[in-house]
């Protein structure tokens, strides 16, 4: 009696890739889809989209530290004081006179943290001296902190060669820098006669951009 014959394997059995049948391949592929969208679901963001309305790095600001939130519009600006190494350290100019937000209460204030190294900085340095030469009989206040600077010195020999008659800070420590949450340069905050912060610039600024932001805060 001859052997049975055998009937021939469903088309999903037979092979397709090598020893591999389609309905091995058919597994793999829906593995594979399935694995995708598991690692999406785990590795997708819990928090929320990005505030539109939060200040963002120019193309001409350079970071010197791990990127933090920043101080907002519409907070109070803190004094102009930090702590270093448990001890608390205050602003003084390069003449060594203490400099306080409270003692300019009235009067609007531009701050401007920067450093003489700083290639944007050194390109905005005619707009803030113009700008104060412009503003300050209106009442404007500029106090531009230097920060990551070896000696005062240098910020000295850079203020004298560019004539500036603003106020300059030294802040050797950079605690008042952290203490405003700072992480680049320039940062610069705008604030009104009640030292509430009105703008946030991450970056240099333009003198028409400069002028927008200056001249609504002397009209009020």
């Amino acid at each position: 009696m001859g052997d049975e014959q055998r009937p021939a394997p469903h088309w999903s059995q037979r092979p397709f890739i090598g020893p591999f049948s389609a309905r091995h391949v058919a597994l793999l592929v829906a593995t594979l889809v399935v694995s995708g969208f598991v690692l999406m679901a785990l590795t997708a963001p819990l928090a929320g989209a990005p505030d539109p309305t939060a200040p963002r790095p120019g193309s001409g600001f350079v970071p010197v530290g791990e990127a933090t939130e920043g101080l907002q519009i519409g907070e109070r600006a803190p004094e102009l004081e930090g702590e270093f190494g448990g001890v608390e350290v205050q602003l003084h100019d390069l003449d060594g006179n203490l400099v306080r937000l409270a003692d300019l209460r009235g009067r609007p204030v531009w701050i401007n943290f920067w450093a003489t190294w700083c290639p944007p900085c050194q390109e905005e340095t005619p707009v803030l001296r113009e700008m104060y030469e412009n503003y300050h009989a209106d009442g404007l206040e500029l106090i531009a902190i230097s920060v990551q600077e070896t000696t005062v010195e240098d910020v000295r020999r850079y203020v004298k060669l560019y004539d500036l008659d603003y106020t300059v800070g030294f802040d050797a420590t950079s605690a008042i820098f952290h203490a405003y949450h700072a992480f680049g340069l320039p940062t610069q905050l705008f604030l009104d006669r009640e030292g509430v912060i009105r703008q946030v610039v991450l970056g240099p600024v333009t003198r028409a951009q400069a002028q927008a932001i200056i001249e609504p805060l002397l009209a009020d």
